[in-house]
């Protein structure tokens, strides 16, 4: 079994970005008579950055557990995927800049009505995206073109014994 966490110095960012929004917000709304309106927008700007820093926070205490079996999340949201049922994986890049530097990857997987996400900045990323894709080529899952590319940015080699996960990978024969 292993455990992976978001670590602190990764989740730092989200927490001063929630600040940044929320403090100057809420503090506009509570010392200066801003009308209807400005209420209307600044409550719900406020109400944005509180729901981002709740969000950052659960996501910061949470904890994914990979066995033999299963991936399993504890925390307030929890879930659990069986590696036998496992039904859909998909890996993405998000950029944040034109040339397609500075940006993240999300490992989505489910399992019926499951699903999980998790990001590149969890402890253990390429670990957890390596069982992952053992577990997608045990069950004959197609992965789509875009998955492909990411797992290669990562150094996750699909089997080549089984050239059907490969075209459905979108890799040439």
């Amino acid at each position: 079994m292993t455990r992976h966490v978001y670590p602190t110095s990764a989740m730092l960012g989200d927490y001063f970005r929630a600040a940044a929004g929320l403090v100057p917000t809420a503090a506009i709304l509570a010392t200066e008579p801003v009308g209807a309106v400005g209420s209307t927008v600044l409550g719900g700007f406020a109400a944005l950055f509180a729901v981002f820093g709740i969000r950052t926070a659960l996501r910061h205490v949470s904890c994914l557990e990979v066995t033999e079996a299963a991936l399993r999340s504890s925390g307030l949201f929890r879930a659990s995927i069986s590696w036998s049922e496992l039904d859909r994986m998909k890996l993405a890049y998000y950029s944040t800049r034109r040339d397609g530097r500075g940006g993240w990857m999300q490992l989505e997987l489910g399992s019926g009505r499951s699903r999980l996400r998790v990001d590149s900045r969890i402890a253990g990323f390429s670990d957890l995206v390596d069982v992952s894709v053992r577990a997608a080529e045990l069950r004959g899952l197609s992965l789509n073109a875009a998955t492909s590319v990411n797992l290669q940015a990562l150094g996750v080699r699909l089997a080549a014994a089984e050239p059907g996960v490969r075209e459905a990978a979108g890799c040439e024969p």
